[in-house]
């Protein structure tokens, strides 16, 4: 589906399995995050990991690729999460089964996730699922801070025109007078406990968390800390709470529930964004113009009759399954949407739906580059009623 609007940058949504690859494999170089989506994300994110193209993007990734292959770090990951669901989340739903008290899932899920991924990235516990009594005020402050600040975001997206946000923050007025508030609170929370880190320089070989990882090079700016902080921070934060809710909404409805299956039809990034650097053509023929944004709908490929079968739009977990045994490049038809090749595996399309790792040119074949595994302002974040 092509967008073009006198006055507007032109765009292009698409569902097509070959087009998405196209964009995040064979043809990546040509589609970065682009100066678009920087300018909008940058006063939050800063020049992080999901904000950056070209050697920016490829030298984080390289460092966030080395540390996330420690042992020592994946096993500080596993051990948070299961003390964050031994300690807090299993108790709290116990209580309120108790009580026969009503919860919102989602919430309590953000929570959940937003605790466990502020402890992995700077071992700092925001108590966001403790007990009133337990959490501290001044780690609250900072999550709905967070919250607010990424709708706030999200947005500078949703305006016809680009302009409109601008001037606001100029004029400093309205959602970007509140949005400049909010972004005090979060960087000033995230810079507090880097320079508390960067003084206890001696002592960050005993710490497992990103952020000590990152730090005890004393090269890394301060700045620089503080966008690898956000940058982490939104990824955990929302792309986990996401999956998980849907995830228990489809097994209270369907008990034979699979959480692969579940991000088939409810992917933790529904759709993502690129631009388009230079003139291209899709391999179904549609033209993309330098300069247009190219959106991608994992939610709709999801449900493709001609990636899964007539059975696309039906729950059924045995699709993944080979012999009995879990395969994720299980699912293929027989030939592709032109009617030629040897098929489409849906390995690729699986990788787009359960939140962007994909494999390209840069990375070599097998390496799971993680190019886009952020979800983007732009996505629906909460399901629909």
């Amino acid at each position: 589906m092509t967008f073009r609007s006198p006055g507007q940058v032109g765009g292009v949504i698409t569902a097509n399995a070959s087009n998405v690859e196209h964009m995040l494999k064979s043809n990546f170089e040509n589609y970065p995050k682009g100066e678009r989506s920087f300018r909008m994300l940058v006063d939050f994110l800063g020049h992080g990991i999901f904000n950056s193209d070209g050697e920016e993007w490829k030298c984080q990734r390289k460092q966030a690729s080395y540390e996330f292959s420690k042992r020592s770090l994946r096993n500080f990951m596993v051990d948070t999460v299961q003390s964050e669901i031994a300690h807090r989340l299993l108790p709290l739903l116990r209580r309120a089964g108790e009580k026969g008290e009503t919860m919102d899932l989602q919430s309590v899920l953000e929570r959940f996730a937003f605790d466990s991924i502020c402890k992995v990235v700077f071992d700092e516990d925001p108590a966001c699922l403790a007990e009133d009594t337990v959490g501290d005020a001044t780690s609250s402050n900072f999550m709905r801070a967070f919250e607010e600040a990424q709708n706030l975001i999200v947005g500078r997206f949703m305006d016809a025109f680009e302009i409109t946000w601008r001037v606001k923050k100029l004029l400093d007025i309205g959602s970007e007078r509140r949005l400049r508030e909010l972004l005090a609170v979060v960087h000033g929370y995230a810079m507090q406990i880097i320079r508390g880190r960067k003084e206890k320089a001696p002592e960050l070989n005993e710490h497992h968390d990103l952020l000590s990882r990152f730090a005890s090079n004393k090269n890394k700016s301060e700045e620089f800390l503080r966008d690898i902080v956000t940058n982490y921070l939104v990824a955990g934060r929302e792309s986990t709470s996401s999956a998980l809710t849907w995830f228990f909404w489809i097994l209270s409805t369907r008990p034979d529930a699979a959480v692969t299956e579940s991000m088939r039809l409810y992917p933790p990034v529904p759709m993502d964004t690129q631009s388009c650097l230079e003139d291209d053509t899709m391999p179904d023929g549609t033209f993309v113009g330098k300069g247009w944004f190219v959106t991608y709908s994992a939610y709709a490929m999801g449900r493709l009759e001609d990636i899964w079968g007539r059975d696309c739009n039906e729950y059924k977990p045995e699709r993944w399954l080979e012999n009995g045994v879990f395969n994720p490049g299980v699912p293929c038809r027989p030939k592709d949407v032109s009617g030629e090749g040897d098929g489409v595996c849906t390995d690729e399309v699986h990788r787009s739906l359960r939140g962007g790792k994909v494999r390209d040119r840069r990375g070599g074949e097998g390496e799971d580059t993680g190019a886009r595994a952020v979800p983007h302002p732009e996505d629906e974040r909460r399901p629909a009623n």
